[in-house]
């Protein structure tokens, strides 16, 4: 079975969302996705066949102020409006509707990220977690610690995915996977976010101790991933797509022209996927 994983990065998925468009380009499929963060939201609409839909989210919407903002502090709890961005523009009706019905008729499967608020332990939820005009899988994925609000589903709150697993390589070879593509939106070796970790674990410490703990924790579970990630490599099981420099753009970075640069950086590096995926 073959998998592809995106590990998000806030407005740094752009990358990620240019190498899913290469693949929709390339005609390229997989049997398993798994998305952390943004990473599930670039995941999701590549099942759905819109090309192009994720990158207007980042190089378009990302300029509003009702999307990301300091006001939305004020009136949501949260910098970026997760409720906006997954609701307003995503839903029936909206700006920027997500063909939902395409993705449950894909074959492919889907697995989303989230982290248990009270546990800090990773949670994965399906495309059949989801329902039409109800994204709130997706809004949990994609909820970073001291930006945006948790999101509850089933009577738990949930964060970031990306809190409790980064590069959820042995989720994917646990589901059945034995050939896999990463895509990271970092270089390789840029792995550090320990003093960011550690600031925002001072502003949950108190409401969730235990998630404060595992975030603080994040860059070191990130390294193993990769380093897993590497071996398989070396194996010739798995690829990794990652860019040689950011171009500028991190995490909540809204410069239009860098975040192009990073979407075509993607698409051009998401050209090496499509011969190792038929390379049998």
């Amino acid at each position: 079975m073959i998998g592809i994983i995106d590990v998000g990065g806030g407005l740094r998925g752009i990358y990620g969302s240019g190498v899913f468009d290469r693949l929709l380009d390339d005609k390229v499929s997989f049997d398993y996705c798994i998305g952390v963060s943004a990473g599930s939201a670039n995941a999701i609409t590549y099942l759905a066949n819109q090309k192009g839909r994720t990158y207007r989210f980042y190089h378009d919407y990302s300029g509003r102020k009702e999307y990301m903002s300091f006001g939305n502090f004020l009136k949501h709890s949260q910098y970026i409006d997760l409720d906006y961005v997954y609701g307003t523009l995503t839903n029936s009706g909206g700006e920027d509707v997500l063909d939902f019905s395409a993705v449950m008729q894909n074959k492919s499967s889907l697995a989303v990220v989230a982290t248990d608020a009270l546990t800090g332990e990773p949670a994965y939820f399906k495309k059949e977690d989801m329902k039409q005009n109800d994204y709130t899988v997706l809004k949990a994925s994609s909820a970073i610690p001291g930006v945006c609000k948790g999101y509850e589903i089933n009577g738990r709150k949930y964060y970031d995915g990306g809190v409790s697993d980064p590069v959820p390589v042995k989720k994917a070879l646990a589901d059945g996977c034995d050939k896999l593509v990463l895509i990271l939106t970092k270089p390789i070796e840029n792995s550090d976010t320990l003093a960011r970790d550690t600031r925002m674990a001072k502003l949950l410490k108190r409401k969730y101790p235990v998630l404060a703990e595992k975030l603080k924790d994040k860059s070191v579970k990130y390294k193993k991933g990769v380093e897993l990630a590497l071996e398989l490599q070396k194996q010739g099981k798995c690829l990794i797509i990652a860019p040689d420099d950011c171009c500028g753009v991190s995490t909540l970075t809204k410069d239009r022209d860098k975040l192009h640069r990073f979407y075509e950086k993607g698409y051009n590096d998401g050209g090496r996927v499509k011969e190792f995926v038929e390379h049998i």
